[in-house]
């Protein structure tokens, strides 16, 4: 009989053993998953940090919180603040961060929404003070435009800020809005409108005066250009009537009666037009070609004319040049 009650007895206590086993192992193991970060404290006090997955050890009274090592964006509602000029203007930026100190991002913020508060606290001072020391024109003018340069000023200083004080990691802030009050905006636009148009009137008035000094710079080159070019149209015209002398020369030379000939016709063609009356002497070369058709011909003209022709002048119309009888 007593053989027989010692079985249920030990498998009772193999059975406690099991669950107890089972429940140790519960209390003093946990897993951390890929991408977690975990904190073991003691009573509220953090005594150790887990940054890699796999299985941690704690004991049985300690206790552990899982935090998500992944990448967040948080964007702060829009904000309110003044430019340098004291203009009114509505800003949000947007901040990419991680958890980057467990340890200290448990003891300060605790979780996801106590560290978006602090960030939204960080962005929201370090963004106000830089459009506070900053111009209108550097956020909206296309020649001073610096908005990338003091983002990354902002970025520097809440990162710095945020890992110190929370163990956070800013990787990136961003400018998701620039704008005007509604209250204001009309007043804004018009302001800019007339700063605009002031930028228009000075570039077109440097623009006329450019231009013209390139007209009369091209004006210039052009009375250079059209002086050169008639000085060697003069040269080249003197050549060429020096050149048709000596062609005229020489044939005068070679046939004076021919020369002659045409000269006096060519003088008649340019002179004389169609019903042209003419009085003409009776010694005139044009008279003694149409009075004799071998005026030309002889080698000398002779002293005298017929005497019908001496000492009178006769009538001619042109087109009907036949001499008197």
């Amino acid at each position: 009989m007593a053989r027989s009650s010692s079985k249920p007895r030990q498998a009772i206590l193999a059975a406690a053993g099991v669950l107890g086993a089972v429940v140790a192992t519960t209390l003093c193991l946990f897993s951390v998953g890929d991408g977690e970060r975990a904190v073991v404290t003691s009573f509220g006090r953090p005594v150790q940090v887990v940054t890699t997955p796999g299985l941690g050890v704690k004991l049985p009274y300690e206790s552990v919180t899982k935090f998500d090592g992944r990448l967040f964006v948080y964007q702060p509602p829009l904000g309110e603040f003044l430019t340098l000029e004291k203009t009114a203007v509505t800003a949000a930026g947007a901040v990419m961060w991680r958890i980057a100190e467990p340890k200290r991002f448990f003891e300060t913020v605790l979780n996801k929404a106590g560290a978006e508060s602090r960030l939204g606290d960080i962005l929201s001072a370090e963004l106000g003070a830089a459009i506070g020391r900053s111009p209108l024109a550097d956020f909206v003018s296309a020649e001073a435009y610096r908005a990338e340069a003091l983002l990354a000023e902002v970025a520097a200083k809440c990162r710095n800020v945020a890992l110190r004080d929370y163990g956070i990691e800013v990787l990136d802030v961003q400018l998701l809005r620039f704008d005007f009050p509604k209250r204001n905006r009309l007043t804004v636009y018009a302001r800019m409108r007339s700063e605009r148009a002031a930028i228009s009137m000075r570039y077109r008035s440097e623009g006329e005066e450019e231009g013209l000094k390139i007209r009369s710079a091209a004006q210039g080159e052009k009375t250079s250009i059209l002086a050169e070019a008639f000085k060697v149209a003069q040269r080249h015209r003197g050549a060429g009537e020096a050149e048709a002398a000596r062609i005229y020369a020489d044939s005068l030379r070679e046939a004076p009666q021919f020369y002659a000939l045409r000269r006096t016709l060519d003088a008649s063609r340019k002179f004389v037009k169609e019903g042209t009356t003419m009085v003409l002497p009776a010694n005139s070369d044009l008279f003694g070609l149409l009075y004799d058709s071998g005026f030309y011909e002889r080698a000398k003209r002779p002293a005298t004319l017929p005497e019908s022709a001496k000492g009178n002048a006769h009538e001619m119309t042109s087109g009907n040049l036949t001499p008197p009888p």
